[in-house]
C-alpha cells in the first residue's frame, strides 16, 4: 500500500545556477565560503558540461530508509533501481516484466522448477568501494528469502566466484518477482546495520543525505558498472500538500512532480513549460472491509456495501486520472480478469441485502490516510447514505493508519491506495489486515505459486480473483493513473509505475 510521513507543506528552495550571483568586494569570510561552494557545485564536469541537478517532487516520504523492512512503497520508490539493485529488476516502462540487472542474464532454471542458477556481472562495486561478490549475494538473499518475509523458504548457495544458485523446496512462481523487489536487493556482506538512515548499494546513484520532512539527495556514482547517470545530483522532495507542490513547480524549485492531485491539473493546462503525463500503474484505491469483525464477517453486508458504490461516478470524479476496475489487480498484471459486473452498482439490491442481514441502520467509520484528495471518499459516503448506511471518515496520519489498521486491524472500513503490483496474495493471507479467510482462494493461490507454466499460473489467479470478487472482502474503487507534471527541460522521465518506483537511469535535464 502507499505510505506517507505527512509534514507541514514547506520546502527549502534549491540553490541552482539560475540564481544571480552579484560579484563585488567580498569582505566577510562567510560570504567568501559561500561563493566558493557555489563554484564547486557548478564547475564543469569532465565532458565540459555544467553540473546537472534534477529535483523530483513526491507525495510520500519514507518512514525509514530500510528498504527491506519499511512498510509501504515510499522507500523503494526512491532507492530501488537508483541506489539498490538485485540480480533481476523490473524492465523500464513495465509493471511486472523481469529483466537481469546484477546477473548477466535471466537464470537457468531446472526442469522441475526448483533450482535457479545466476551468473554475476563482473566489475560491480558497492558505493563503499567494495567489490560485489557471490558471498554478498548469498548472505543478502539467505536472510531475505524466508517464509516469514516472502512466504516461502529458499536455500541460496555459492557455486563459484561468479555463480550462485537458489534452491526451492517446491516450485514458486513468485521467486523472480520477489528478487526484483525489496527482498532481492543485494547488500554488502548482507549487512542491514544502520540502514534505517543510510544506504549502500550498487546502483547509478549514491545516497548523500536525508533531511527528514523535506528531501532525500542522491549523487551520481562515478564508478557505476553500467551506463552512467545523466544527472550529477537528484533530490527527491516531499509534498504531502498539493498546493505546495504546485508552487514549487511554478517557482522552479522542482522539475517534476509525481501524482499531482487531480483537481490541480488545471494549474498546468496550456502551460508551455510543463508536460502532463498520465502514468500507467498498479495502484488500486481500495475500500477494505474488516472481514474479521461483525457485521463485515457476513458476506451479505460486504456485498451490499459494494453494490452501493457507483464505480463509474468515482472514476469521473478523478479528472481522467483513473480507470474503472472490478478486480483485485490491474490489467497490466498476470491473472487479471474483468469482474466489473460482480456485485456491480445496484442500490436497490444493496438495501435488500442489508435488510436480509438485519443491518438496515449501519453506522460505520472509514479510516484513511489524511493526504488523499477527498473527492472519491466524499462520493463513497454519499452513495452509502443512499442505501441507509451512515459512514464517517476518520482521516489519520499514515503512521497512525499503519498502527491502527495495518498492524492492529482496528477499523471498520479502510480507504487506501494499494500501489504494489502482483499483490493478489494478500487475499490469500488470513492474517492480512483485510481479515479475509477463504480456503478456496488460499488453495488456488498456492497452486498458482507451484505452477511452472505461466498460462496455468494466470488461469489459477483468474479463478482466485473470481472467488474474491464474489466474496467482496473489499471494493476496488478504481485503478489510479496518476498525473506526473514534467518540466520541458527534462527528458526520459519514466511514465509507468512511478508511484512505486522512480528509476532515474536515462533521465536528463537541460539547464
Amino acid at each position: 500500500m502507499s505510505e506517507s510521513n505527512p509534514q507541514s507543506p514547506t520546502y527549502t528552495k534549491r540553490t541552482r545556477s539560475k540564481t544571480p550571483i552579484v560579484i563585488g568586494v567580498i569582505i566577510l569570510v562567510g560570504l567568501i565560503a559561500a561563493v566558493a561552494a557555489y563554484f564547486a557545485l557548478t564547475r564543469p564536469t569532465a565532458d565540459g558540461d555544467s553540473r546537472k541537478e534534477l529535483a523530483v517532487g513526491l507525495v510520500l516520504e519514507p518512514t525509514s530508509l530500510d528498504v527491506r523492512n519499511d512498510a509501504g512503497v515510499a522507500t523503494g520508490q526512491v532507492l530501488i533501481d537508483n541506489v539498490y539493485q538485485g540480480l533481476v529488476g523490473i524492465e523500464a516502462g513495465s509493471i511486472a516484466d523481469i529483466v537481469p540487472v546484477l546477473a548477466t542474464e535471466m537464470p537457468e532454471v531446472s526442469s522441475d522448477g526448483l533450482e535457479y542458477t545466476f551468473t554475476l556481472r563482473s566489475g560491480v562495486t558497492f558505493h563503499s568501494g567494495a567489490e560485489l561478490t557471490a558471498d554478498d549475494v548469498v548472505s543478502s538473499l539467505s536472510t531475505a528469502l524466508t517464509t516469514d518475509s516472502v512466504g516461502f523458504a529458499a536455500n541460496v548457495e555459492k557455486v563459484d566466484a561468479n555463480t550462485v544458485s537458489i534452491v526451492l523446496e517446491q516450485p514458486n512462481s513468485r521467486l523472480l518477482w520477489e528478487l526484483a523487489g525489496s527482498a532481492g536487493v543485494i547488500l554488502e556482506g548482507g549487512s542491514t546495520d544502520g540502514l534505517q538512515n543510510s544506504a549502500n548499494g550498487t546502483g547509478p546513484f549514491t545516497f548523500t543525505r536525508w533531511k527528514q520532512g523535506d528531501s532525500i539527495t542522491l549523487d551520481k556514482y562515478a564508478d557505476y558498472w553500467g551506463e552512467p547517470a545523466l544527472v550529477d545530483r537528484a533530490t527527491f522532495r516531499f509534498f504531502p500538500e498539493g498546493r505546495a507542490a504546485v508552487n514549487a513547480l511554478k517557482d522552479g524549485d522542482i522539475d517534476v512532480h509525481t501524482a499531482l492531485l487531480s483537481p490541480l491539473r488545471a494549474e498546468f493546462e496550456g502551460n508551455a513549460n510543463f508536460e502532463m503525463v498520465r502514468a500507467d500503474s498498479a495502484d488500486v484505491f481500495t475500500l477494505a472491509y474488516n472481514s474479521a469483525r461483525a457485521p463485515f464477517d457476513d458476506p451479505r453486508v460486504r456485498k451490499a456495501l459494494s453494490m452501493a458504490i457507483n464505480g463509474e461516478a468515482l472514476v469521473a470524479s478523478q479528472n481522467g486520472d483513473a480507470v474503472q476496475l472490478g478486480s483485485p489487480i490491474t490489467k497490466l498484471e498476470p491473472g487479471y480478469v474483468d469482474l466489473t459486473n460482480v456485485n456491480a452498482y445496484d442500490p436497490e439490491a444493496a438495501r435488500a441485502l442489508l435488510a436480509e442481514a438485519g443491518q438496515s441502520n449501519l453506522s460505520l467509520t472509514i479510516t484513511s490516510p489524511n493526504f488523499y484528495d477527498t473527492a472519491a471518499l466524499d462520493m463513497v459516503t454519499s452513495q452509502l447514505a443512499e442505501v441507509g448506511v451512515s459512514a464517517k471518515v476518520k482521516p489519520v496520519e499514515f503512521p497512525t493508519w499503519l498502527n491502527d489498521v495495518y498492524s492492529n486491524h482496528d477499523f471498520d472500513l479502510s480507504y487506501v491506495d494499494h500501489a504494489e503490483a502482483r499483490d493478489l496474495g494478500n487475499y490469500a493471507n488470513p492474517d492480512y489486515y483485510f481479515g479475509y479467510d477463504s480456503p478456496e482462494v488460499q488453495r488456488l493461490y498456492a497452486e498458482s505459486l507451484a505452477s511452472t507454466d505461466v498460462d496455468a499460473e494466470a488461469k489459477l489467479l483468474e479463478d482466485a480473483a473470481r472467488v474474491i470478487a464474489d466474496d467482496a472482502p473489499a471494493k476496488w474503487l478504481f485503478n489510479y493513473t496518476p498525473t506526473n507534471v514534467i518540466s520541458t527541460k527534462v527528458t526520459g522521465f519514466p511514465s509507468v509505475n512511478t508511484n512505486a518506483r522512480v528509476s532515474l537511469a536515462g533521465v536528463s535535464i537541460d539547464e
